[in-house]
């Protein structure tokens, strides 16, 4: 094998992406997914690969330092791609702690093991963390997020990712370890765990419950395809430069209420329905704490440097979204069931 790549989260839903990406496209390469399989993490995600010779799973948890140690003194991974993270906005509001723990100390954790075993010798050795376009706060009306933009996080689950990012380029900075970070936008698309509002909605249209719209729906984020993500993660693994950042965004902005609209249209289609039945569900609701107006992603430097761009528009994206949730609806009722229904009633009753 040419080399051992360790990939953090890769049961969740971006993560599976990459993983599947890797180890199909990677033969020669020995992939490692290590994931704890907490409410969002699913081995379903990935059973398509689960047999694949250089594909092994791995089930623990990065705030655990000494099995962190012991499983990278083991294997000396030739890079580490860090997707592993708490990743829920509201979730964050409510337990801040959680959030600190697993994307702070975590990876700190990974980075930790990872500069001990490589000790010293970092020659052909990468340490890629993925991060959120959150970090930098909220925009106004114009102007897009670029790599130089001024970190202002605004929730704890925003602020915990931009302690994460500062930990590794620290790292990178006073270890002389080799590392990439990107930044990414809202990801869209199959096996995303539906808590999230694009699955949520979609699974609420089919059962005909509530589409819950926090405050005037005027919020604006830039949504990109799970799938592009994945593609370009690779092209910076393998060609990005060391010690830069990425933003990844799908060049792509859509308000809330806009999008919804989009995607009752589509499911009207899709199930049948008159047109306008689906945006009979929208209900407003109380506005999330913290909320920030609007995301946009700067996306050039990947473009003109390793020629990455979005391969679907948003239209496209979303309907083989919709296909891919109508069609494993078996996917969707397990993780449906149990504490994310309890979850879901807490937080949107």
């Amino acid at each position: 094998m040419s080399k051992k790549v360790l990939i953090t989260g890769g049961a969740g839903f971006i993560g599976s992406h990459v993983v599947r990406l890797f180890v199909k496209k990677y033969p020669t390469y020995r992939i490692f997914n290590l994931d704890a399989l907490t409410y969002a993490g699913n081995l379903e995600n990935i059973k398509d690969i689960a047999d694949a010779p250089n594909y092994t799973f791995v089930k623990g948890n990065i705030k655990d330092i000494n099995f962190l140690n012991a499983l990278f003194q083991e294997h000396q991974f030739d890079g580490v791609i860090h997707l592993a993270a708490e990743s829920h906005v509201d979730r964050s509001i409510k337990d801040p702690n959680a959030f600190i723990e697993t994307n702070v100390i975590g990876t700190s954790n990974l980075l930790n093991a990872f500069r001990d075993t490589c000790n010293g010798n970092f020659e052909n050795k990468l340490f890629y963390h993925v991060s959120t376009d959150e970090v930098y706060g909220s925009l106004g009306k114009t102007g897009l997020f670029t790599e130089t933009t001024a970190y202002d996080p605004q929730s704890p689950y925003a602020a915990s990712k931009a302690a994460s990012d500062h930990m590794v380029r620290a790292f990178g900075n006073t270890y002389d370890m080799p590392f990439v970070i990107s930044n990414c936008s809202n990801n869209y698309g199959a096996n995303h765990f539906p808590e999230k509002l694009i699955p949520l909605f979609i699974n609420n249209i089919k059962n005909n419950k509530s589409l819950p719209v926090y405050g005037d729906g005027q919020y604006t984020r830039d949504w990109l395809f799970v799938e592009d993500h994945a593609q370009a993660i690779d092209l910076i693994f393998h060609e990005g430069k060391k010690g830069d950042t990425y933003n990844i965004g799908g060049f792509n902005e859509w308000t809330n209420l806009d999008l919804i609209h989009l995607l009752c249209a589509q499911m009207d289609e899709k199930l049948g329905r008159s047109k306008g039945t689906s945006a009979e569900l929208i209900t407003y609701v109380k506005d999330r704490a913290g909320h920030d107006r609007r995301y946009a992603i700067d996306a050039s430097k990947l473009n003109k440097e390793l020629g990455w761009k979005p391969s679907v528009t948003f239209e496209e994206g979303l309907a083989k979204t919709i296909d891919w949730y109508l069609a494993n609806q078996e996917w969707l009722q397990n993780v449906t069931s149990g504490a994310y229904k309890e979850y879901y009633e807490k937080m949107y009753n």
